[in-house]
């Protein structure tokens, strides 16, 4: 007898879900339309080149504040940990193919984002060999830089791009 009431609990929690989506007011193309003009998306390309722009302040500073070259080129190289996977996630992310249906959409999600993942782990322990000499503080610090940039990127959803 405990088992049916449990059954015809969770189907009442379920009936109570299609009633809140038959509450939910569906939007009409022109309302939809309205409501993408007021909210429009920030490019990722638009991203990628304010991290590339940062990483370029972030390494003349660290030139100029007496660092010398091998700061400016371990910043420089900071930035590229962050621009060139940005760039290649962004490549993904934007291909034809990635917007064909939502399922392939959050296959692509995953598989871009783990390839983003690789490729600055790999640009980081490939630092040492390819900057000579390396300062890991300017490299971390133009990383960081490039990266704080996303947090900017909400700014500029309410302004066109």
């Amino acid at each position: 007898m405990s088992e049916r009431k449990e059954k015809l609990s969770a189907r009442a929690v379920w009936d109570d879900d299609e009633a809140a989506d038959e509450r939910i007011e569906r939007l009409t193309p022109a309302q939809a339309a309205a409501f993408r003009a007021r909210n429009p998306q920030v490019s990722p390309w638009r991203v990628i080149a304010a991290q590339a722009a940062v990483g370029g302040v972030v390494a003349l500073l660290a030139w100029l504040l007496g660092g010398g070259r091998e700061h400016a080129w371990s910043a420089l190289y900071g930035a590229g940990t962050a621009v060139v996977p940005g760039a290649l996630l962004a490549r993904g992310m934007t291909s034809r193919l990635t917007s064909a249906s939502p399922v392939v959409s959050a296959a692509s999600v995953m598989l871009w984002e783990t390839a983003k993942i690789g490729a600055t782990v790999a640009l980081l322990m490939a630092a040492p060999k390819l900057v000579q000499p390396l300062s890991w503080p300017a490299l971390l610090a133009a990383l960081a830089a490039c990266l704080s940039v996303y947090w900017f990127a909400l700014l500029w959803r309410g302004r066109k791009s």
